[in-house]
């Protein structure tokens, strides 16, 4: 019998090899039938149609092929950098008849990116090309861009609600004590309050101050920005006293949108479907609706990055900074310093730009991105700083290795300070009868003890650690920055600012977006900034990534020629989304600061002025906790 077990044990591996390689070669062949393909489809005359069905990023993650394999939903992330170059060729191609906005799936993003798209577009209005955009309903995100098109187009049973930033976060302190969990906390900085949610059960006074001036200046910029873009919309009236706006208009926000030109049409998708017909022209043998249509993959294929010109380099630090290896979307040290380190070997770049839009994460990684640029530095090359939506902490650690520093004036920056975070379990075991006791050697044997918690003299140690990176931070700010440490310690300790603040304090040279500071770069290289070109340094995908890329690709452009009524949502939908996804987001930013295993540069409130887009994982752990409460 056993020989009879072991025999089949065989035949179904030998089965399941078979099958696997059966896959293998299944998707080898796809892919080289994908391959063989022309890679850019004809541009025939239409509407560039923009359905911004997710987040605008510095750089989106790499897709998880096993993710999209098996059906998963993968959040859609568009790169700022190309939705700005698709829309600046649009304004002088005689082929796009009008750009067409979909906004309804739109997510948002911070709020420099959200400029930079608002601004791109608005210079395709000013080209004379018709920008009409459309959405169910509008919130603060998807108004900014609108506010920049020649229509802003509505459902009868949408409209415009502007909420402002800000709003709650979670506090755990309560629930630690429940649990008996105790939370060991290092930190230097008045205003680091990322550690907060584990020490308080509310926001401090310092962080209330410091967060009610950030989000206020933010929010003044918003306004100006769309009063800019829209003149005509009484934005005031809709932000000081909304209801009495919608009760006027008999509830009707719609109509009391219109009343307030924050919209100019009330029609379904069908009516505006229509509207885009009369001017980019209606296909063939298709519904109501629909219109002639340039897809925005082809179109970005059709206009390629320029490769002429002297190189200079572009390293992007985006997302979450993180100890070894990262894909795109997280800013691994040792793999953004290895991309940096390989690209010295030749004489190609001619000068670097390290593109910032991170809120930080592990010194221990973000002094090793800046190591590797100074090592640019020492070889002649010069070294400039492009600061996107965001470059706290960690982030303005990286920053500092630049020459220069430009921002956006709504740049989102500042947060020097670090913290460290170590829970001990000593009382959540007696809470279940359970002690901990054993022979030490010295006061630091065992430590840290999650059994029986910390010595004091190991949180002394680490107290002093956190306050000698602290010092070292304040110091190479104040030796980057030509300042005394004084002068840091004072605009420091772990407050955030805005890039129009973060200048007038010295934290930023220049405003100016990525072209800019390539620009600038070029200039400290002697070249002519006219004839060179970005050359971004960065991991191409796996040939299997590249495939299953493809394969999305194909589904999402499929049925480009009207707006997709797939991502419709009405105003309690869309907020009800959100707040799903924000306490999503809210769970991960938890774990992932417990689960941290080194000291951290992390602006942590930094998220609440970006688009809510938590990671599938941290969908999923929120969903396990819902289920678990619902028991």
């Amino acid at each position: 019998m056993r020989l009879v077990r072991g025999a089949w044990k065989i035949l179904v591996g030998i089965k399941d090899a078979l099958v696997l390689a059966l896959l293998l070669l299944f998707f080898a062949g796809l892919f080289a039938v994908l391959s063989a393909r022309p890679d850019n489809k004809a541009i025939e005359d239409g509407a560039l149609f923009l359905a911004l069905d997710g987040t605008i990023t510095e750089q989106p993650a790499r897709i998880d092929p096993t993710a999209a394999l098996t059906g998963q939903a993968i959040p859609h992330e568009f790169a700022l950098q190309d939705v700005t170059r698709a829309l600046e060729a649009a304004k002088g191609d005689d082929r796009v008849k009008a750009v067409v906005l979909d906004l309804d799936g739109f997510m948002g993003g911070y709020p420099a990116a959200l400029t930079s798209v608002a601004s791109a577009i608005a210079d395709v209005r000013k080209s004379g090309k018709p920008v009409l955009a459309y959405a169910t309903a509008y919130t603060d995100s998807g108004y900014m861009l609108a506010s920049a098109a020649s229509e802003i187009w509505s459902d009868p049973m949408g409209g415009v609600l502007i909420r402002g930033p800000g709003g709650s976060q979670l506090y755990y302190k309560g629930l630690l004590d429940k649990l008996g969990v105790n939370a060991h906390i290092y930190r230097v900085g008045t205003y680091k309050s990322a550690v907060e949610p584990y020490m308080r059960s509310d926001q401090s006074p310092a962080a209330k101050e410091a967060m009610q001036a950030l989000y206020g200046s933010i929010f003044s910029q918003w306004q100006e920005m769309v009063a800019k873009l829209r003149p005509q919309a009484d934005i005031k009236a809709m932000v000081a006293d909304p209801a009495t706006l919608i009760a006027a208009a008999n509830g009707d926000l719609a109509k009391a949108s219109m009343n307030a030109k924050l919209i100019d049409h009330m029609g379904d998708r069908i009516a505006f479907g229509k509207r885009v017909a009369e001017i980019a022209g209606t296909p063939d043998d298709r519904p109501a609706g629909s219109f002639r249509a340039i897809g925005y993959q082809d179109w970005l294929d059709a206009h390629p990055l320029p490769t002429t010109g002297d190189a200079i380099g572009v390293i992007t630090v985006a997302g979450e900074i993180v100890d070894g290896e990262a894909k795109p979307g997280m800013a691994g040290g040792e793999t953004i310093s290895r991309l940096i380190l390989d690209a010295l070997k030749d004489d190609k770049l001619k000068a670097l730009v390290v593109r910032v839009d991170s809120p930080g994460g592990s010194a221990l990684a973000s002094e090793q991105i800046r190591q590797a640029l100074l090592q640019a530095k020492a070889k002649g090359i010069p070294v400039v700083t492009s600061m996107g939506s965001l470059a706290a902490s960690g982030g303005y650690w990286v920053s500092t290795a630049g020459e220069e520093i430009f921002a956006e004036p709504n740049t989102i920056t500042g947060s020097i300070g670090i913290f460290g975070i170590i829970p001990t379990f000593e009382d959540t075991l007696k809470k279940i009868g359970v002690n901990a006791d054993g022979v030490k050697t010295t006061p630091l044997s065992g430590q840290p003890d999650i059994y029986a918690g910390t010595t004091p003299e190991f949180d002394q140690i680490l107290q002093s650690q956190i306050e000698n990176g602290y010092a070292r931070f304040v110091g190479l700010v104040a030796k980057s920055r030509k300042m005394t440490p004084e002068r840091v310690n004072e605009i420091g300790q772990g407050r955030v600012w805005v890039g129009g603040d973060a200048r007038q304090l010295g934290l930023v040279d220049k405003f100016g977006g990525l072209d800019d500071a390539i620009a600038e770069a070029a200039k400290r290289a002697k070249l002519d900034p006219k004839k060179v070109h970005a050359e971004y340094l960065t991991e191409k995908p796996g040939e299997f990534e590249q495939l299953i890329a493809s394969l999305l690709r194909e589904s999402d452009d499929k049925d480009n020629d009207h707006v997709s009524a797939d991502a419709t949502t009405d105003l309690f939908a869309r907020v009800g989304m959100e707040r799903r996804a924000m306490l999503a987001q809210a769970f991960g930013d938890a774990r992932r600061l417990v689960d941290a295993g080194s000291v951290q540069a992390r602006c942590l409130q930094c998220a609440g002025l970006g688009p809510v887009a938590p990671s599938p994982e941290d969908t999923k752990l929120v969903s396990l906790f819902l289920q678990h409460a619902a028991q």
